[in-house]
Parts: C-alpha cells; sequence; structure tokens
C-alpha cells in the first residue's frame, strides 16, 4: 500500500433531524459516509437500504445517488421537514450541514475522494456496489475524520495534503478488513495481499508502453511463469497480457482526451507499432475509434477514460 495515493478530498458533517432526509446528487468520485453517532439508512440507487449505526462506514461507488434517513419516529411537529439538495451541491462544500430544527437523530461525515493505487487502478471507482463495514469506537476514525475536516475547514497552507494523508489512514483501515472481514467486497482488493502480484502489476501501470511478456513480470517479481499466472490471474480474473491491454487503452485514453498528441504518437505511447492495430484494439475496448473518442472527449471536457477493474 507504499503506492497509494488520496486526492480530490472533500469533507463534510451532516446532522438530519428525525423526519429529515437528505438527497446527495450523484458524483463523479467516489464518495465515503462514515455513521458518527444515532441511526439511519442510506438509499442507495439500486441497492438494499443500509443500516447506519455509530461507526459504520460506506464507500458508495461513483455516479450513485443517494438519500440518508434517520430511523427515529417522526414527532408530529417535524412532519413534512426535508431538504432536498440539487445537483449545484458539492460535498464537503460545507464544513457542517444541518437539515431540520431540534436534536439530531444521525450524525455523518459525507464526502467525495480520488484513491489511486500504483498511479494507475482506481481502488473504489469501478465497485459494484457500496462497501459497508462497521468498526469500534477503539479504531477512532471518528477522530481521524473530524481532523480531517478540521483541516479543509481552517483553509490554511497544506490543509489539502493533510487532510488526504489523514483519509488515507481512514482506507487503510478499511482495506485492513481484507484480512479479517467475510464480507464480498474484500475479494476485488486481493492483490493488497500478494505483494509479487501488485508489484508486476505497478509495472505494467506505470510502463505501458515497455515489452511487457509473462516471462518478464514473472522474472522481475521472483516467481516462476506457472505460479505467477495462477496469481495473477487469481488476483484479477484475467491474464497479465489481457489486464496490460486494458492499461494501455486507458492510458491511450488519457492521452486522447488530452488532445496533446496525434494519434500515431498515441499508439507508440501505448506500446503499439502499427496503428491499425492499435485502432482495432481501441475500438473493441471503447466502441468508438480514437478519432471519434477524442471528438467526443472535446465535447464533453471533463470526462475521461474509466479503469473498468474485474
Amino acid at each position: 500500500m507504499t503506492t497509494l495515493e488520496v486526492g480530490r478530498v472533500g469533507l463534510s458533517e451532516r446532522a438530519l433531524v428525525a423526519g429529515a432526509s437528505l438527497v446527495l446528487p450523484r458524483c463523479e468520485l467516489s464518495t465515503i459516509h462514515y455513521c458518527l453517532a444515532g441511526s439511519g439508512k442510506l438509499l442507495v440507487d439500486g441497492e438494499l437500504p443500509i443500516h447506519l449505526s455509530a461507526h459504520t462506514l460506506v464507500i458508495v461507488p461513483p455516479g450513485k445517488g443517494l438519500t440518508i434517513v434517520p430511523s427515529d419516529p417522526v414527532p408530529a411537529a417535524q412532519r413534512g421537514n426535508a431538504k432536498f439538495l440539487d445537483d449545484a451541491f458539492v460535498l464537503g462544500s460545507a464544513h457542517r450541514y444541518e437539515v431540520g430544527d431540534g436534536e439530531p437523530s444521525v450524525m455523518l461525515v459525507c464526502g467525495s475522494f480520488q484513491a489511486v493505487c500504483a498511479a494507475a487502478l482506481d481502488l473504489f471507482a469501478s465497485l459494484a456496489s457500496p462497501i459497508v463495514e462497521t468498526f469500534d469506537a477503539h479504531d477512532q476514525l471518528d477522530q481521524v475524520l473530524s481532523f480531517a475536516m478540521a483541516e479543509l475547514a481552517a483553509q490554511d497552507v497544506g490543509g489539502g495534503p493533510m487532510s488526504a494523508a489523514l483519509l488515507k489512514l481512514v482506507l487503510l483501515s478499511l482495506l485492513r478488513r481484507c484480512l479479517v472481514s467475510e464480507n464480498p467486497w474484500v475479494e476485488r482488493f486481493s492483490i493488497l495481499n500478494d505483494p509479487p502480484v501488485a508489484r508486476a502489476f505497478a509495472e505494467m501501470a506505470s510502463r505501458p508502453a515497455a515489452r511487457h511478456t509473462v516471462q518478464s513480470l514473472s522474472h522481475l517479481v521472483g516467481l516462476s511463469r506457472s505460479a505467477f499466472m495462477s496469481r495473477f490471474a487469481s488476483s484479477f480474473a484475467e491474464s497479465p497480457m489481457s489486464l496490460l491491454r486494458r492499461l494501455r487503452m486507458r492510458h491511450a485514453a488519457g492521452q486522447l482526451a488530452a488532445n496533446a498528441l496525434s494519434i500515431d504518437q498515441v499508439a507508440l505511447q501505448a506500446g503499439y507499432q502499427s496503428r491499425s492495430s492499435f485502432t482495432r484494439t481501441f475500438r473493441r475496448h471503447y466502441g468508438s475509434d480514437p478519432s471519434e473518442y477524442r471528438a467526443e472527449a472535446r465535447r464533453t471536457p471533463g470526462t475521461g477514460p474509466v479503469w473498468q477493474a474485474p
């Protein structure tokens, strides 16, 4: 996990009274929701309701709309108390956000972030379903998140990197659950428990144009060819060369969107000597030719390649 980088962090506290609901707009980044106190439900598009209690941590994939609802019965005086946020609202834009008047029924830290491993693998961006884990008070995640929010709110020099470092501690605590949790989400992070496979992935991700082979990668990480292939397939559910093609296409898509190099140059930097071979492979991955992809990226700035992990 020495290659884990956390950035684009926005955090704020949400306090909801009984009867109030908080509707959060879809976010292009992964979002984090940690229950500080009280109880409630997190309603995520297409998912069963997620029960919230103190120290429950939820990571929601990008592009999912969600609603937070307290569990307490609704007092008659507070019926109809609801808050809907429009798409202009940005997670983390306010240090504290209160929904409704009175004593909060549920309090959470909510925010957005990006976590990238080996400069290429966004750990949470392609989640199929939310990650849900419940921690204990002695884990002190609430304190760490409070420090991170304070850094962002103060807007002092270095506040951004400090808040990112603090959120990284929270995410590392979550990833440690790979070793003990029985929840199905841990299968996604099996690579973290196999350093040779992680090193091979980092090598492919950092140098996608290099002439990698199964033999060269297995030699690099000190495994026999058969052991390397078996362990790699166990972590990624595909072969090293198949994953390398996807890494190359993702790298190429980013360069096409940046519009700084010719298509021939992009092909070379993706490890292809032939433009026609590059175009065929790119079309299979993205459903369009490189020139069409570049044109679409120019029409819709801010979009980029999506890492589609198994």
